[in-house]
C-alpha cells in the first residue's frame, strides 16, 4: 500500500510543477488564457475537465 501513497504523491508533486510552468515562465500570457478561460459558460468548463480527465484515465491506462 505505501508504494501507492508514494506514486500518488510523486504524480501530485508532478501535477504542481506543469501548472506552476506556464506563470513562472509567461505570467502575461498565463493571466490572459485565464482571463478567457472564465469567460466560458458552464458547460464548456464541465467539457474542458471531461476531456481532461478522460485524457488523464487514458495515459493511465496506456501507462499501466
Amino acid at each position: 500500500m505505501e508504494g501507492y501513497w508514494g506514486a500518488l504523491l510523486a504524480a501530485f508533486a508532478l501535477m504542481l510543477v506543469l501548472e506552476g510552468l506556464l506563470p513562472f515562465l509567461s505570467p502575461r500570457s498565463w493571466r490572459a488564457a485565464f482571463r478567457r478561460f472564465i469567460e466560458l459558460s458552464d458547460g464548456q468548463i464541465r467539457f474542458v475537465g471531461l476531456t481532461s480527465m478522460i485524457a488523464g484515465l487514458l495515459l493511465l491506462f496506456l501507462t499501466s
